[in-house]
């Protein structure tokens, strides 16, 4: 009996040895989606972003953004959500993507374009997991683009990208609205 327990907690413990080296492997290797944020954000709770439908757009000095929203919060924003004074159901989720800008080559005028990807800032409603949010978790993950890696950014809490949307509690703390089309 005592070998049989050994040998099984030592085939056990190489298994979890072997799962725990893939997932650090896949970090290494820049699996974005293998990543966790500080917050507990997994940034594969967000796959599929890159064909969520446009919420809006905007630009700062330093970057231009595209803000993209999973199904169940466009279907909220379409019903009225947060203008009608509801807030965004469960499930709701968000991502800000962020490159720096550049001025277009080929454009016959003077335009701005994408250049360099930057960073993604997620959010996701969850009131159960972020209660002292207004429901809301966040989670910053920065892209590197000469190793093509993307990494959970050491300083994003919980709370911090909470504190900057209080400005917008009543819009349910977000601040894009769903552009016209």
């Amino acid at each position: 009996m005592k070998r049989n327990n050994r040998f099984t907690f030592v085939i056990v413990a190489g298994v979890s040895a072997i799962l725990c080296g893939t997932g650090l492997y896949a970090q290494a290797k820049g699996d974005k989606y293998a990543l966790k944020s500080p917050s507990g954000i997994a940034f594969a709770d967000f796959k599929g972003y890159e064909d969520w439908a446009v919420v809006s757009s905007a630009r700062t000095d330093e970057v231009l953004k595209v803000i993209v929203a999973n199904p169940t919060m466009i279907k909220a924003y379409k019903s009225g959500i947060p203008g009608n004074g509801k807030p965004f159901p469960d499930g709701s989720k968000i991502a800000k993507l962020q490159w720096k800008p550049k001025k277009s080559e080929t454009a016959p005028f003077v335009v701005d374009v994408p250049d360099v990807f930057t960073q993604a800032f997620l959010i996701e409603k969850d009131a159960k997991r972020f209660p002292d949010s207004g429901g809301w978790g966040y989670a910053l993950f920065n892209y590197d683009a000469k190793a093509d890696t993307f990494s959970a950014d050491a300083a994003s809490k919980s709370d911090c990208g909470h504190a900057c949307h209080l400005k917008v509690a009543k819009q349910d703390f977000i601040f894009h609205p769903y552009q016209k089309r």
